[in-house]
């Protein structure tokens, strides 16, 4: 046996296994799941409010846009929020949905000029006060990125123990474009001096329903 047959036989010899190992599972649980989170956001600046349905849900929006002054919004065309008459609802300001605006460099612009952006999630993690949001159809990853303030209404049964139950019990392939949001956009320098909104939204409300 020559020394490159040898070499290509200690390489067959050492080939790792190609079956992915089993995801880590997780037995964590919280006695309140919704007073968990409530607490894990609140420590990173973000702000939880609770609603029972989604007309409270709505209210609490409204005092939202109340207090903010806002005067434009973008959001998801995606449940719950493509249950809402946006515009009858709140006659006096502007909403845009991704698929009203098909023109993506017109879409950005718009998002970037908007006073606020509302979403759902796919999940919300108790453990970390985080939200799970991915990209698609009628939902676009700028809405949550691009504008000051985000918005995001999550049904109270999307609420999870933390990011390994909700994967274990949602084993299709997600958009390369799922992130977690943990409160509003933060950065720091290297004397760590943290700044808030310099990449993303400085203010983020999660209001949970039901």
């Amino acid at each position: 046996m020559t020394a490159h047959d040898q070499i290509l036989q200690t390489l067959r010899t050492n080939t790792r296994a190609t079956t992915l190992p089993v995801p880590w599972r997780s037995d964590r649980h919280f006695v309140d799941p919704a007073g968990r989170f409530t607490e894990a956001l609140t420590k990173v600046k973000g702000y939880v409010h609770r609603a029972r349905t989604m007309d409270d849900a709505l209210a609490q929006v409204g005092a939202l846009f109340t207090d903010l002054n806002t005067h434009s919004v973008v959001y998801n065309d995606e449940s719950p929020l493509d249950e809402v008459a946006w515009t009858e609802r709140f006659p006096e300001i502007q909403f845009r949905s991704p698929q009203q605006m098909p023109d993506r460099q017109a879409w950005r612009a718009l998002c970037a000029t908007a006073d606020v952006g509302i979403t759902s999630a796919d999940a919300a993690l108790a453990e970390t006060g985080s939200l799970v949001v991915s990209s698609g159809p009628g939902k676009s990853r700028m809405v949550s990125l691009l504008p000051p303030v985000h918005i995001a209404i999550v049904p109270m049964e999307r609420l999870t123990m933390d990011i390994f139950t909700w994967k274990e019990a949602h084993s299709r392939q997600f958009p390369a474009n799922t992130v977690l949001i943990s409160g509003p956009s933060k950065t720091a320098d290297i004397e760590q001096t943290m700044s808030v909104g310099v990449h993303g939204p400085k203010k983020l409300v999660v209001v949970l329903m039901g």
